[in-house]
């Protein structure tokens, strides 16, 4: 009988397909089809990202864990979506407790963006004017910088200012990297050869194809998806445990 029940598990096994990584394409469809068919607003897809990322921060940085006194954290926010996404995580850092402290060098004029940028300024979350290029002393001041410059929209073949002087910077810190769903600097497509080292990525709603062969600590936010979009779209998502928004892959 054991035996029988093992070849069926196995059976059961070969038959999950594997995970779906996304191309740029696919991301961009699956998240227009949120915003006109399923009537998500973008807020509200913003918070629930947000949010995920921050919890993905406790499970990997449990407070606990950390080497600094202070719980510490830089977020480095870029112009467009993933610096709203950094905004979010930020004040869910601060209620649970962490440090967060915010670098924006170029705020987008959008109310949404400038409303989670309120959001956070209301909760006395510091912002930074300007990034030290001397490395030590972003190491000495955080525990870990999380990444929320360039999401999966950006062409790395051609970053401007600030951002191309910051992913200098980040190259060099010895504190941890995570970043929010496609590595700043990174092709969306392409896994990197000269970008940032995150430690961690939190990928948003599927992982992109870029992060394929990354090798640190992966985290999906995805469970809020429709069935019809994950049947559609054939993400073969993995089963999240208990009522966890997030599962690390």
């Amino acid at each position: 009988m054991d035996k029988m029940n093992h070849s069926s598990a196995e059976a059961e096994a070969e038959s999950i397909e594997p995970l779906r990584y996304l191309s740029k394409g696919e991301a961009a469809a699956i998240e227009a089809e949120l915003l006109k068919d399923y009537r998500f607003g973008q807020q509200q897809l913003i918070e629930i990202w947000g949010q995920a990322c921050a919890l993905a921060i406790t499970k990997a940085y449990p407070l606990s864990s950390l080497a600094k006194k202070q719980p510490t954290v830089l977020v480095i926010c870029g112009p467009d979506q993933n610096g709203s996404i950094g905004l979010v995580c930020a004040r869910h850092l601060r209620i649970f407790d962490y440090e967060p402290t915010i670098y924006h060098p170029k705020r987008s004029p959008h109310s949404l963006h400038q409303d989670f940028t309120v959001q956070c300024e209301k909760m006395d979350i510091p912002f930074l004017s300007y990034l030290p290029t001397e490395v030590q002393l972003i190491n000495d001041a955080y525990n870990l910088v999380i990444d929320a410059m360039l999401g999966s929209e950006s062409d790395c073949s051609n970053i401007k200012e600030p951002y191309s002087g910051i992913l200098v910077t980040l190259k060099q810190i010895k504190i941890p990297i995570a970043s929010v769903d496609v590595p700043s600097g990174w092709d969306a497509e392409e896994p990197s050869q000269d970008g940032i080292n995150p430690e961690v990525l939190i990928s948003l709603t599927a992982p992109k194809k870029c992060a394929m062969n990354f090798s640190g600590k992966h985290f999906l936010a995805g469970r809020f998806l429709p069935y019809d979009i994950q049947k559609k779209y054939e993400l073969n998502l993995p089963d999240y445990p208990g009522t966890d928004y997030l599962i690390e892959l």
